[in-house]
């Protein structure tokens, strides 16, 4: 319950703290993900760990709001690519700054020298056990009744 808590509470100051910015804490770890390049929204969906229909709804919020575009690749016209905009690099930019206060906030609760230690630890586990999203993985399916 400890990592859920701690989760659920830095999601719902995030939350309020983007939402200073215009933008969400879904469209945020996207944008941040698609800054780097040209994504399909297939590689957004496993790079942001959200769901196949998650990653459109949000990809057509941001699209709605300017902060990224979809077009069809050029090899592919099946698949389309998603380029963040000028609009989308500047809505980041500040939420970053935003993001950064928020997780000082929260880090400032412990002494400085426990600080890099905690960030370090957590980074091993996101690298580790928990760096595969539960929701992303193939569900496991339930053995058949047996009729009785």
């Amino acid at each position: 319950m400890l990592f859920n808590q701690a989760g659920y509470a830095l999601n719902s100051m995030l939350t309020g703290a983007l939402s200073e910015v215009g933008i969400s804490v879904k469209v945020y770890c996207v944008l941040k993900k698609a800054i780097d390049g040209d994504y399909t929204q297939s590689q957004l969906s496993e790079l942001a760990w959200m769901d196949k229909s998650t990653i459109v709804n949000v990809l057509d919020e941001m699209e709605r709001d300017g902060l990224a575009v979809r077009r069809f690749s050029p090899t592919d016209r099946r698949v389309r690519l998603v380029s963040v905009t000028a609009k989308g690099r500047a809505r980041l930019a500040r939420a970053e700054v935003v993001v950064e206060a928020t997780y000082e906030k929260v880090l400032g609760a412990l002494p400085a020298s426990q600080r890099s230690v905690f960030v370090a630890a957590l980074a091993r586990l996101v690298e580790g056990p928990l760096a595969s999203p539960f929701h992303m993985e193939e569900q496991l399916r339930r053995p058949a009744r047996r009729p009785r």
